[in-house]
């Protein structure tokens, strides 16, 4: 037996659901993260200015998705980059996640977006799975296939 899973798209009075588990996911993952409250007022900025889509799934809510948009010069329409994806711990492999994704999906392209891309790391087997259950292709497949560098620095 499946049950519902519900998923919304969050709005300015979510800002503090969204960054407490945005704040949890990259605690979680030892990644650098604003204070609590610094992260809250920075979201309400995105959602107000519509910088990022962000969507939350279950009661608590439980996990949540950042979505953002750019034009596309190749492509007709837009190009949406799934900037973050998370479940909390004890919910993962409940379907959830799924859930997220398949909305997160449906929202870029209700939003006229035409591709979307992703990233994770070469040891989340579970995210990488997901991601590749619903179509998403790693282009580093295969054993020819050359490995792409992603390079980072603050300014």
């Amino acid at each position: 037996m499946t049950r519902e899973v519900s998923v919304r798209r969050a709005s300015e009075a979510d800002a503090g659901d969204v960054a407490r588990l945005l704040h949890d996911f990259n605690t979680e993952f030892d990644d650098y993260v604003p204070e609590l409250p610094v992260l809250t007022e920075r979201v309400r900025r995105h959602v107000e200015n519509e910088e990022s889509t962000f969507l939350l799934v279950g009661a608590g809510p439980d996990g949540v998705a950042q979505l953002r948009f750019r034009a596309s010069l190749m492509l007709d329409g837009l190009e949406a980059y799934l900037q973050e994806l998370y479940v909390a711990p004890a919910l993962r492999g409940k379907g959830l996640g799924r859930a997220l994704l398949e909305a997160v999906m449906e929202e870029a392209r209700s939003r006229g977006a035409v591709w979307m891309d992703l990233g994770t790391s070469e040891d989340d087997a579970a995210a990488r799975g997901l991601y590749e259950s619903l179509g998403f292709t790693n282009r580093e497949n295969g054993p020819d296939a050359p490995i792409m560098y992603v390079y980072e620095r603050a300014l």
